[in-house]
């Protein structure tokens, strides 16, 4: 498998994950200024969207979308529990999750990244996605896990989505679930492997 990332974006997730499944895969860097790949293929080749992650599979095929490959993903190693089976009402729940962070938090951090929001707008894109951690940190306070005790795709996707913070606000500091929560995750050996693979741990 390839999977098309760019350094600490959404893609930083299925690339834990592919580390957490133990699954043979080739990380394959596209910018997202350029939108060219390390060979100078033209990532909108790639997917036309022009965005990662892309999960580009043996036979070729290819998957877009974080919750989608994410799931997928889980799905090819079941041993390790990153997803419950699929029919369960507990998979239901993780789809609720990956949903949530998807619509709710991924995507309000958006009009932060585009240089041609204006930045008297900023502050109130932060303080919306900052109400959504604020409950997000309530939610995490008697729970190791977005899912309980069980690590699952949705952190590796929540884990990823709230490090933005750090770079375009708001700021989550008194959030004290959300930091332990955080600091669990980013000590498993996993996701200091796709982190040091993208560059952002030494």
């Amino acid at each position: 498998m390839k999977l098309y990332y760019s350094t600490g974006a959404c893609s930083l997730a299925p690339h834990i994950v592919l580390h957490e499944a133990a699954l043979a895969h080739e990380p394959v860097l596209a910018s997202t200024k350029t939108h060219k790949l390390p060979d100078g293929t033209d990532f909108y080749s790639i997917n036309p969207l022009g965005y990662v992650p892309v999960l580009e599979l043996d036979d070729g095929t290819r998957l877009r979308e974080c919750q989608a490959i994410l799931q997928y993903l889980a799905d090819q190693a079941p041993q390790k529990n990153l997803a419950p089976a699929n029919g369960t009402l507990a998979r239901y729940r993780l789809q609720e999750w990956l949903s949530f962070i998807s619509s709710e938090v991924h995507k309000g951090f958006g009009p932060l990244w585009v240089p041609t929001t204006p930045e008297d707008y900023k502050p109130v894109v932060q303080q919306r996605v900052l109400a959504r951690l604020q409950w997000l940190d309530g939610e995490l306070a008697n729970r190791q896990y977005l899912m309980g005790d069980q690590f699952s795709v949705a952190d590796a996707y929540l884990f990823t989505v709230s490090n933005w913070a750090q770079y375009v606000g708001p700021d989550i500091s008194e959030l004290k679930n959300l930091a332990a929560y955080r600091a669990r995750i980013a000590a498993r050996p996993a996701v200091q492997a796709a982190m040091k693979a993208e560059g952002l741990l030494k």
